[in-house]
């Protein structure tokens, strides 16, 4: 049978490791590299049922897509019946999502002392700001994660140092916290080989389109345990109306739960361009030099000239705001250059950054422009087919192919056997909800 076994879980002051260990039909998804992850705060006294949070939360997706069984010592009760429905949610999403079974030799139900704390998921990218902007009277602890966007690889090392000096020095100006989440699990679960056989069946990685919401949100439970933070937000990335597979959405984050946390799906009632018009109104009444951070090719500003930046500078001018004043390099020469580079299909885009676009669209259909570059843009597109824009950026096709090499090739790996996978599973017993 299919199965995921975590074992030998460690709790070192703010460090946590355990190992992974599949059966051999699975193993070409899983590496030799234990499951790591650091917090700033100790987790000495977190229960293994809470500290094994993190790492089911990357594995049960991966389990569910091959209807394989998970089987840990541990596990906290109400973050069990939180994988159920998040599963039954990916499973009316993705036809591939075949579920399976958690077994734990036992559970349990802790009462940790709540201390009111919330805390944001956060970036300092539109959606992040904004889910501070609306919250901010709560003083949530913004909490940053290292293992996506940014790898543990020594060679991130400038980008980290970069994202937790910009973090900091918007916490200190604003009189929030911060907390730093380093982890690998991106690298202990083989993601190149879960790109490959699911690349088919999703609109962008594995990551984003399946694990992100659970896997971010699961990553904080033991910082969230040890701090008493009673709710946990992660902003949306989409909003109410666009039905797009994704793996951050209401139907899977508001799910995520565990002993004394429940966590939410943030600014989901609003589209992009509202979350920048809510921004540009805390700009102009509280933080006049507000920066964002939205690049996808830096960490230290915004270079400006990718798609991510060219659509948040846009979206900016739409809520009355001059790009240059808030992190981006933007001026009526860009309009063409943007254009330009959508037209030839520079960038690789997806359903995603179609929605964007359009919601920009339908705001530039109520704006005035401002210059003749501005209005020549603004027809152009209002007038331009989004769907064939994307077409045309479709990845190439060398990278298509060796996807497919990857899903067809033998995996000499799967002759390893565990003679000890009977014992391994010994004693422990299906963990059910009592919903």
């Amino acid at each position: 049978m299919s199965s995921i076994i975590i074992d030998r879980l460690t709790a070192n002051d703010g460090t946590l490791e355990c190992s992974v260990r599949a059966s051999a039909d699975l193993e070409r998804f899983v590496t030799d590299e234990p499951f790591r992850t650091s917090y700033d705060v100790s987790i000495a006294d977190v229960p293994d049922g809470v500290l094994a949070i993190p790492v089911l939360a990357q594995v049960c997706p991966v389990a569910w897509a091959n209807g394989a069984d998970v089987y840990v010592d541990e596990v906290d009760a109400t973050f069990a019946r939180a994988l159920e429905d998040v599963a039954e949610s990916l499973s009316a999403m993705y036809e591939f999502i075949d579920g399976g079974t958690l077994y734990a030799r036992s559970t349990i139900d802790p009462d940790p002392e709540g201390t009111d704390e919330t805390g944001l998921l956060f970036t300092g990218g539109v959606d992040s700001t904004y889910s501070y902007v609306r919250h901010r009277e709560e003083s949530p602890t913004l909490i940053s994660i290292r293992g996506w966007t940014i790898t543990p690889d020594a060679g991130d090392d400038e980008k980290w140092d970069a994202l937790r000096s910009r973090v900091s020095s918007f916490a200190h100006e604003h009189d929030c916290e911060t907390a730093f989440v380093q982890s690998n699990m991106l690298s202990f679960l083989d993601h190149p080989m879960l790109l490959a056989h699911y690349k088919r069946h999703v609109d962008g990685g594995w990551y984003s389109s399946v694990g992100h919401g659970l896997g971010l949100l699961g990553l904080c439970a033991p910082l969230a345990y040890a701090r008493g933070m009673t709710d946990l937000y992660v902003a949306a990335t989409h909003w109410d109306g666009i039905d797009l597979e994704w793996g951050s959405r209401p139907d899977i984050d508001d799910h995520v739960r565990w002993a004394g946390t429940q966590c939410h799906h943030d600014g989901y009632d609003l589209t992009r361009q509202e979350r920048l018009d809510r921004i540009a109104d805390y700009v102009r009444t509280e933080s006049p030099t507000l920066q964002l951070q939205t690049c996808n090719d830096r960490m230290d500003g915004n270079c400006g000239v990718c798609e991510k930046c060219y659509r948040t500078a846009v979206g900016l001018r739409l809520s009355g705001l001059e790009p240059d004043d808030h992190g981006y390099p933007f001026d009526d020469g860009d309009y063409h250059r943007l254009r330009r580079s959508l037209e030839r299909g520079e960038w690789v885009l997806g359903r995603d950054e179609r929605h964007m676009w359009a919601d920009i669209r339908e705001r530039v259909r109520d704006t005035e422009p401002a210059t003749p570059a501005e209005r020549t843009f603004f027809e152009w597109l209002e007038t331009v087919d989004l769907d064939d824009l994307i077409s045309a950026s479709e990845p190439p096709l060398s990278h298509r192919l060796l996807r497919a090499g990857a899903r067809n090739a033998p995996n000499t790996v799967y002759n390893t056997a565990y003679p000890a996978w009977t014992a391994a599973k010994a004693g422990l017993r299906l963990v059910r909800s009592e919903k």
